[in-house]
């Protein structure tokens, strides 16, 4: 008994062939805007990767990528079986590559499920990837003459001054770190060596910040120095004093624009998946009331559309029996491996026999 079965006459199926032509295209559309959706998200991620630790996260533009080029050409192969459907001469040539087209659109839809999917789980993942790298970011930010990290300082800069955010945490992560370059200090004065000797590990830290934390929206000019000491300035209390400097760390900052991103895609990745079963669906009934015209041959004539020949429970018996003997096809008796390599030795033989030449009388 066939599943969703459906009567179609001949007005029907033309109806049906143009009304998934349209959908075609507009699921060639839909597979551009992801597409294009995939490659804006990867460069918004290569445009922060020296403060990230790994590219685990670019497993979503990279899927994004690949699907919205597999859905142009997939639904682009739709439209044109729409337009050979009602030719009795030429729709019969799509019956074998069919097959195929349905199994891309169902890895379609669960690699776009799969994106959404992604999209939350790695949440913590892009967390641990910017902690770490802000971390090293901070580290290095002081390497101004070291190649490979003499854009760092820039880097930082820049990414608090956009993001308003100031450190990893927190603005006192700045507190924790020597920021301020060796070639910049004069070991002759005695606060920096009563600073350097100071600290276990003969670094030179601080209670500021670097200018990029500063608030603009602050009445108070920028106070980056000496923050922690409450007599350093007038009308300062550090403990209770809101500090003119922005209060939330980049590592919070970035994680929340990334995440409101990829957050953003989902409903307009599952309005895909909707457009993209619809055309899945659309054109097995196609499909199928074409092929059951053809076999009354009657044209014109009212054929029947369904999604499945069988019930689900058939069907699936039927594939997994197919699968089944497929498998025992792919594989190979050990039996006749052993036999095939004794005639090959006894063939051998023979050969080696044949060519030796007889001995002389």
């Amino acid at each position: 008994m066939a599943l969703l079965k459906m009567k179609f006459s001949q007005q029907r199926r033309v109806r049906l062939a143009q009304g998934l032509w349209l959908l075609s295209w507009l699921a060639v559309m839909c597979g551009a805007f992801i597409f294009c959706l995939g490659v804006y998200l990867k460069i918004e991620l290569l445009r922060r990767d020296e403060v990230m630790e790994d590219t685990d996260i670019h497993a979503v533009p990279n899927l994004l990528m690949l699907v919205g080029l597999a859905s142009i050409g997939a639904n682009w192969v739709a439209s044109r079986v729409c337009q050979d459907s009602l030719d009795a001469s030429r729709f019969p040539r799509w019956k074998v590559l069919l097959l195929g087209w349905y199994a891309v659109a169902v890895l379609l839809c669960c690699l776009l499920l799969a994106v959404v999917v992604l999209s939350y789980a790695l949440q913590g993942r892009l967390e641990e990837s910017l902690k770490v790298g802000l971390r090293n970011g901070i580290r290095f930010y002081k390497d101004t003459d070291v190649p490979g990290r003499c854009f760092q300082k820039e880097t930082i800069d820049r990414l608090q001054m956009e993001f308003r955010c100031c450190g990893n945490n927190n603005f006192k992560d700045w507190f924790e770190i020597q920021w301020v370059s060796n070639r910049y200090l004069d070991f002759t004065s005695q606060e920096v060596k009563d600073r350097i000797r100071s600290n276990v590990d003969g670094r030179y830290l601080l209670d500021g910040v670097p200018f990029s934390c500063c608030n603009p929206a602050s009445p108070r000019p920028c106070l980056q120095n000496q923050l922690t000491d409450s007599r350093a300035h007038y009308n300062y209390e550090y403990q209770s004093e809101e500090l003119n400097l922005y209060s939330r760390g980049c590592r919070q900052a970035l994680t929340d624009y990334y995440m409101g991103l990829m957050n953003s895609t989902g409903p307009g990745v599952l309005s895909v998946i909707l457009i993209q079963l619809s055309v899945l669906l659309s054109m097995r009934y196609l499909q199928t009331a074409v092929d059951g015209a053809m076999a009354l041959e009657s044209p014109e004539g009212e054929s029947e559309g369904y999604i499945l020949e069988k019930d689900v429970k058939a069907t699936y018996a039927e594939v997994k029996a197919k699968a089944l003997d497929l498998l025992k096809f792919a594989q190979v008796d050990p039996a006749s491996e052993v036999a095939g390599a004794e005639e090959g030795e006894k063939a051998a033989e023979a050969s080696a026999k044949a060519a030796t030449p007889p001995p002389a009388s």
